[in-house]
């Protein structure tokens, strides 16, 4: 639990047209303590503390000129990066809609269309030190095809960290339980000297997700893991 901040134990009553996994849902909305956080110091999601965690672990935003901002809705990691790191270019995407952040560049489309790279790449304005994605492919219920769909995010993210990063520089990926599969481990051990799997405290304990942090980017051109 966050520092400073009480568990008042609130509870949401049932009412007229509201199912009982929504008001499970509210309740827990209600009584988490990153949430009421969040809402205190004026990030947009709970999902702040998880980059705020992981940075403290790992030293993610220190020194970062350029940051790539994948799946940037509602915006709480960009204004980490703006809180941490104030003279940083921002770029962030995402389909959903996204209300503007002070110096953050934000493009409302889908990441996997073939445009996308080049739009964020010609907005970064050089080479990035930091691709972060909390991106999650819509779930259908089926464990198996949603576990691929959202691998299939993590490597899309990986190739353009792979085309767009600095020297030195570092990946951030939110995976699922297992994180991640054979094929895209053994390529980011290929361009990146450190690979780790992380699972901050902000993450809900009954959550799925991991994250994979790859640090020390060593070029396209080296292939040797």
């Amino acid at each position: 639990m966050p520092r400073g901040v009480k568990d008042t134990g609130k509870r949401v009553k049932t009412a007229r047209g509201r199912t009982a996994s929504s008001v499970r849902w509210l309740e827990r909305q209600l009584n988490d303590p990153y949430v009421k956080q969040a809402k205190a110091e004026g990030y947009r999601s709970r999902a702040a503390y998880k980059l705020l965690e992981l940075d403290e672990k790992y030293a993610l935003l220190k020194g970062v000129a350029r940051v790539v901002d994948l799946g940037i809705a509602p915006g709480g990691w960009s204004q980490v990066v703006r809180k941490k790191a104030p003279r940083a270019a921002i770029v962030g995407i995402d389909l959903l809609p996204v209300e503007p952040i002070e110096g953050v560049t934000i493009f409302g489309m889908d990441f996997m269309a073939e445009e996308a790279p080049g739009v964020l790449e010609a907005a970064l304005g050089g080479k990035a030190d930091l691709v972060m994605s909390d991106m999650a492919a819509n779930t259908v219920g089926h464990k198996q095809t949603d576990h691929l769909r959202t691998m299939g995010l993590v490597e899309a993210g990986a190739w353009f960290a792979i085309d767009n990063l600095a020297p030195g520089g570092a990946y951030l990926a939110k995976v699922l339980a297992g994180g991640t599969d054979t094929e895209l481990l053994a390529l980011l051990k290929r361009h990146f000297r450190s690979i780790k799997h992380a699972k901050p405290p902000a993450s809900r304990k009954g959550s799925s997700e991991w994250y994979v942090v790859a640090q020390g980017f060593k070029g396209r051109g080296d292939e040797v893991g």
